[in-house]
């Protein structure tokens, strides 16, 4: 039986267990949109923007264990869909995204709604495809899925043109993917992790600091184990929280730019130190000659080789898949029958308790203005540390990050390496999609939110109902804080002095709009959002507009230099 270029795009995508696709149809996708009103076996959700559709196949992917997929026209669609691409990309999550394309002999003669889509997004995909033959389209969506969630996962694009749409022939969707070019390692050397555990029994300071990587291999159980075993202090970097449980008294918070006291100061005095799926980013570490100054031993456990030593030079690399090479460190430390120095681990604890001292995350509390931690904790508080939380980018996000005490994997969905704003409320459509039934907070402020406020009305369409906490300082907060600290105070095109009403604007999409202005009124508005399960509410904080992100190591500075409040500048 043959079938026409748009059949085999659904028909691919049912083989995969697709179950929905977000998108927005275009003249050189009508073809698939055709077939895609023919077929049961997915939902297709239709959003305002591009950008929202990549987003919402993101956080459906972020918080599950699928690959998110999303369908975009040519032209501006895909040129609206980049900076959800990037986003992706950059955070290493799976997903894969069809576009349209001008038909293969209208190709560079700049037809209408034409650009070089393999081009453009070659930068920010872990690889893409342009099908000009009909005949290879089946194989390549096959590789398509199997790239995108094998080795260190990223998006996948597969560019369509028209003429290969409407073309025929017989349909064979491979059982396997074999490619001479792409084969991704998941076992770790024996070898190098026999040589990993002679460092950590050997430590008297042991430091473990888990990112990103240990969410997308599933591996958070076994980085328990690990710590358990151990004995020592476990770290998160932002994309890592969740992976180990924030109510654990092994765990010292978040590390980094805005990273707890006791987090920083431990990553720089540790004198082994464990990083899992992680990549000593420049918002974790800083200064890479202040944290080379003070002298450690680096076991580096990733998927991508590419990633180890590229900023920091390590003792110990391991390339495999997080979860395997846990087990198989787990197993040697357990064959060992040694522990550490137990007289070395409690000295290093005293210490730690010490730094905890300073309690880093303390804010003064007000009765007349609403403090933005104070919501974040309220938040945590009523929802059981349980929801699934999205955020923008800025200081809210700092703000959800250190106060929501995330104790499980894929709860905390946020734009971490590209720090896109507009991310959150599409985020929690993918959420919602992926996880029916479950609370979810989109934590923002009142510019990010206005980025794809759009997208109310695609809650609207389909029922979804995530509770938009939003931080409103009418500040680019961030951007403001940077501005008091670097910038003599000078706000230059920072403050917001436009807003609209944003719980007229929330009710004129359908849904219900709250504005918060007492401190007093902050529980009580949160355990009504809430409790109104199918209903999308908007709740307007209105917080202080002074309040910065504490502590802070600023831009060029090392782990241990860090301001700690207003008292420090």
């Amino acid at each position: 039986m043959e079938l026409s270029g748009a059949e085999i795009v659904v028909r691919c995508l049912a083989e995969e267990q697709v179950e929905h696709v977000f998108g927005y149809p275009g003249g050189a996708v009508l073809y698939i949109y055709d077939e895609i009103f023919k077929q049961d076996k997915f939902k297709h959700i239709l959003v305002r923007h591009e950008q929202a559709a990549i987003h919402a196949a993101d956080a459906y992917s972020r918080s599950s264990q699928k690959t998110g997929v999303a369908l975009v026209t040519s032209g501006p669609g895909v040129t609206n869909a980049i900076t959800g691409i990037a986003t992706a990309h950059l955070d290493s999550i799976p997903m894969v995204i069809l576009s349209g394309q001008v038909p293969t002999h209208a190709i560079g003669l700049d037809a209408f709604q034409e650009c070089d889509t393999v081009g453009i997004t070659r930068p920010c995909v872990k690889h893409n495809f342009l099908v000009k033959d009909v005949k290879d389209l089946a194989e390549t969506m096959k590789r398509a899925f199997y790239i995108a969630r094998t080795g260190r996962p990223g998006p996948v694009l597969v560019d369509i043109p028209k003429d290969v749409q409407m073309a025929k022939c017989k349909y064979v969707y491979p059982d396997e993917v074999r490619m001479r070019s792409y084969s991704p390692v998941s076992k770790g050397h024996t070898g190098q992790i026999k040589k990993a555990v002679q460092l950590l029994l050997q430590a008297e300071r042991p430091m473990i600091y888990a990112g990103g990587g240990v969410v997308l291999a599933n591996a958070s159980a076994e980085l328990a184990r690990l710590v358990d075993l151990i004995g020592g202090p476990c770290t998160n970097t932002l994309m890592g929280l969740g992976a180990y449980p924030a109510s654990s008294e092994r765990f010292v918070g978040m590390l980094g730019m805005h990273g707890t006291y006791e987090a920083n100061m431990a990553m720089h005095h540790c004198d082994v130190l464990l990083a899992v799926g992680a990549r000593f980013d420049d918002r974790v570490i800083g200064n890479t000659k202040h944290f080379a100054q003070h002298p450690r031993k680096i076991v580096h456990i990733d998927i991508d080789p590419s990633s180890i030593s590229k900023r920091v030079k390590v003792d110990v690399p391991i390339v495999g898949d997080v979860r395997e090479v846990l087990i198989e460190l787990i197993n040697q430390l357990e064959a060992a029958q040694q522990s550490l120095d137990a007289g070395a681990l409690s000295k290093w604890w005293q210490q730690i308790s010490q730094w905890r001292g300073k309690e880093c995350l303390k804010f003064a509390h007000s009765d007349t203005v609403i403090k933005p931690q104070y919501v974040i904790e309220t938040l945590c508080k009523i929802t059981h540390g349980d929801a699934f939380v999205t955020s923008d980018v800025g200081q809210h996000q700092m703000w959800a990050a250190q106060y929501y005490g995330f104790n499980k994997p894929r709860r905390w969905i946020n734009s971490g390496g590209l720090g896109t704003m507009g991310v959150g409320l599409p985020y929690a459509m993918g959420v919602q999609m992926a996880n029916p039934g479950a609370d979810v907070a989109v934590v923002t402020g009142e510019a990010s939110i206005q980025m794809n406020i759009q997208e109310l009305s695609t809650c609207q369409q389909y029922r979804l109902s995530p509770k938009i906490i939003c931080l409103n300082n009418r500040f680019l907060g961030m951007v403001r804080q940077w501005q008091q600290i670097d910038y003599g105070s000078r706000y230059s095109e920072s403050y917001m002095d436009s807003l609209p009403d944003f719980v007229k604007l929330a009710e004129a999409y359908g849904h219900i709009g709250v504005r918060i202005e007492k401190p007093a009124d902050v529980e009580g508005a949160l355990r009504e959002a809430f409790a109104a399960k199918n209903r999308l509410v908007f709740l307007d904080f209105i917080t202080d507009q002074t309040e910065n992100v504490w502590p802070m190591v600023k831009a060029g500075k090392g782990l241990t230099e860090m301001l700690l409040g207003s008292e420090d500048l």
